[in-house]
């Protein structure tokens, strides 16, 4: 199994997640910030930061996708994640991410999700990247286009977390030409 490929921004360390991050890793999803555009409820017990944990190494182990602690280089202390769900079959991915809601709108998960881009086109060679958000999430909107992603369609009744169906909208970014 080929290691873990740890990514560095100017700012930020993009690395995997250990045992020893499950206490940030709990804070982070303890707020209902952050989960009110996810499919995880609001963490109540540290164990659910483990499995989570556990769950995103056994992705990457098995091949399935990859997900990458976001620290700042200073503390070294996971504020969110970013990475992919592998679709080989087409040579593509989605990608997901959250981050702690004090570090919102300071342009720390678009130098993550830069890195994390560049690493899914030019290592993992995918010719096209989607993402899914609920309607409401206005950031995660502002933030793919942004970073070039395009509106592709709203998929009705796509997510079910939370104890109800949500309607979500879809967002492709293409490998960029040279």
């Amino acid at each position: 199994m080929p290691d873990f490929p740890n990514l560095e921004t100017p700012r930020l360390w993009l690395r995997q997640a250990t045992e020893a991050d499950a206490e940030a890793i709990f804070r982070l999803f303890l707020d209902p910030q952050v989960t009110q555009f996810h499919d995880l409820d609001t963490f109540t017990h540290i164990d659910q930061a483990r499995a989570v944990i556990e769950r995103r190494k056994k992705g990457f182990e098995s091949d399935r996708g990859i997900r990458w602690a976001i620290a700042l280089k200073l503390q070294n202390i996971p504020i969110g994640s970013c990475g992919f769900t592998w679709d080989r079959a087409l040579d593509q991915a989605e990608v997901g991410f959250e981050l702690a809601s004090k570090f919102w709108r300071q342009g720390i998960m678009t130098e993550a999700l830069t890195a994390v881009l560049s690493y899914g086109f030019e290592v993992k060679n995918l010719e096209r990247v989607t993402a899914e958000i609920m309607l409401d999430n206005i950031a995660s909107r502002q933030l793919l286009k942004k970073l070039g992603f395009q509106s592709q369609e709203i998929l009705k009744k796509r997510g079910f977390w939370k104890g109800k169906h949500h309607d979500l909208e879809q967002f492709v970014l293409s490998k960029p030409q040279p």
